[in-house]
């Protein structure tokens, strides 16, 4: 249990994918103009991390070494078909508003890395565990870079008005820079916050 708590925790502190590896940056800085895409986005990657970590895991040991890359595809893009699916079904705006990212989610870096990493190493409970925890901990990130970039950039919070009506919102914060911006900005603060790797 002590490890299993371990393994989770790496996903959201020591190895948080955003803020510590810095992987997915391209969802990061593209759908990050609000806090409901990052949510969104971060479920929708926790599903297929969670799920593909699990067939993974479950299959290693009937993956040749030599075709798992091309075995890890068919898998995490089955995952992906199903919430890509399931999100235009039930949830269109999100769906149009997070547009292509949905399906690039097939070639997000922190799903192949825990793939690879972890899955294909260890067995389905703590691969379920690596999944989820890497999940969240992107979750967060994403989120928490959302809702600055929502919030001092139109003024709103999950679509709520949340600053005065005389607030007048940094437009550049929405903007492609404004991304790099918010993203430099937390990185650092993150990185000052938490712990030095060793």
């Amino acid at each position: 249990m002590k490890e299993l708590r371990r393994i989770f925790m790496n996903g959201i502190l020591d190895e948080n994918p955003t803020f510590r590896m810095v992987l997915g940056m391209c969802p990061t800085l593209a759908i990050t103009t609000a806090a409901s895409n990052g949510i969104g986005m971060g479920l929708a990657t926790t599903f297929v991390l969670v799920f593909s970590n699990l067939v993974i895991s479950l299959l290693r040991k009937a993956i040749p070494s030599q075709i798992r890359i091309p075995a890890f595809i068919v898998v995490i893009a089955t995952f992906v078909t199903i919430v890509q699916l399931m999100i235009k079904a039930y949830l269109p705006a999100l769906d149009e508003s997070l547009g292509v990212f949905i399906p690039l989610i097939v070639v997000n870096c922190i799903i192949f890395g825990r793939a690879e990493a972890f899955a294909f190493k260890n067995k389905p409970l703590a691969a379920i565990v690596d999944g989820l925890g890497m999940g969240i901990g992107f979750t967060l990130a994403i989120t928490l870079i959302s809702s600055i970039r929502e919030i001092f950039g139109v003024g709103t919070w999950f679509g709520m008005q949340v600053m005065p009506e005389n607030y007048l919102p940094m437009d550049i914060l929405i903007r492609p820079a404004g991304g790099f911006i918010v993203l430099g900005l937390t990185l650092a603060l993150v990185n000052k916050l938490l712990p030095k790797k060793a």
